[in-house]
């Protein structure tokens, strides 16, 4: 690791001082380990029209993370809003393109390249139609669906598709009601109560994530986000 992305992990560098008795000294007395970083990406458009709205949880999410762990999202870099911190000892980049939703890849594809960052230490979080609203669900990779958000990171992820995703549910259009017309409205009261109810049960998915990796996450988190909602999956929320 040299040059700028030394320069920016270097506090992030974890070094482990092995004790050893005096007939192991010939062998090693300490040891340098890389404790590797996590982005996590919050989909949705930018501005205030778009505030609140389902397309854009992606953003609340991130925006509850940040602030649960005191990290400020002010920065603009790689066409998005940044923050960078400390969970647990683990170095976390946050991160919400703000180049509207269907370009996000504009912005995330060269940020985890600028980090080199696995695709495995890479999660983003977006609105899901095809989960009831409220219901989250957690996924080491995966297609793109109908989301165009997704579908833009995978492109400028080379058609590498194996990269974290948090699925937030906001539920089916009412009727014959157009999708993308229903994504950029805003809650009603029973929605919005439950998103954000999501949301806080999220930041600890994501804490989560950092401390025990995203297979053990998702294996508990999946199973108590299995059967919520269930009776309300069409209703109009």
């Amino acid at each position: 690791m040299r040059g700028k992305l030394w320069t920016r992990l270097a506090p992030f560098i974890s070094r482990r001082h092995v004790s050893t008795s005096q007939a192991s000294l010939s062998s090693s007395s300490s040891s340098c380990s890389v404790i590797h970083p996590w982005l996590f990406i919050g989909l949705g458009n930018p501005g205030e029209k778009y505030q609140c709205t389902r397309h854009n949880v992606g953003f609340d999410m991130i925006d509850m993370f940040a602030q649960s762990q005191g990290i400020s999202l002010t920065r603009h870099h790689f066409k998005a809003l940044f923050g960078e911190g400390m969970v647990e000892g683990v170095p976390v980049f946050l991160a919400k393109p703000q180049t509207y939703m269907n370009l996000s890849g504009e912005s995330v594809g060269p940020l985890a390249a600028y980090y080199k960052l696995p695709l495995n230490r890479v999660l983003v979080a977006f609105d899901d139609m095809d989960l009831p609203c409220g219901v989250l669900r957690l996924q080491p990779k995966g297609g793109y669906g109908r989301h165009n958000g997704v579908k833009s990171l995978i492109y400028h992820f080379r058609k590498n598709r194996e990269f974290g995703r948090l699925r937030i549910g906001i539920g089916r259009p009412p009727g014959q009601m157009d999708p993308k017309a229903f994504v950029l409205q805003k809650f009603n009261k029973t929605g919005r109560e439950r998103i954000d109810s999501a949301i806080e049960e999220g930041v600890e998915i994501l804490k989560l994530v950092v401390t025990k990796g995203l297979t053990e996450a998702a294996r508990s988190s999946n199973v108590d986000q299995k059967y919520k909602h269930l009776t309300t999956h069409d209703m109009q929320l």
